[in-house]
């Protein structure tokens, strides 16, 4: 979720398979809807609070995007650029820095992605 002066402005959810968009993470799709709420590719002065921390690709839109703040829930030690597999924002010769707060909430955010995963891995038919 996207916040700008203390009000939520926009909403993302991974939607990579169902509209066949490699780019449509969550993260993505939030900043999306924020430009269009704002007006402005330029997100200033927003915060993006995620239940991951952001792959490589979501780190660099977050600082294109010059968002003020990212505060994510579990480390993804896999694909994460905010300091598990590599750290996108203190990259030399960036253009911007965005604060990065990882960790928060990260049991629970955790336990919310490994309940979704395992429900999205069972199709219609109840086979995994």
């Amino acid at each position: 979720m996207v916040v700008h002066q203390d009000q939520l402005i926009a909403t993302g959810a991974n939607a990579p398979i169902a509209s066949c968009d490699p780019s449509a993470h969550a993260e993505i799709l939030a900043l999306r809807a924020a430009g269009r709420q704002l007006g402005n590719y330029r997100l200033d002065g927003v915060d993006l609070y995620v239940t991951l921390e952001p792959c490589l690709m979501c780190a660099a839109a977050i600082v294109h995007a010059r968002v003020r703040r990212v505060v994510f829930g579990a480390f993804d030690p896999k694909a994460g650029a905010a300091g598990s597999m590599i750290n996108a924002f203190v990259l030399p010769g960036l253009n911007h820095r965005v604060d990065v707060f990882g960790g928060v909430l990260e049991e629970r955010c955790g336990a919310l992605l490994s309940e979704f995963f395992a429900t999205a891995r069972i199709d219609p038919r109840g086979h995994r």
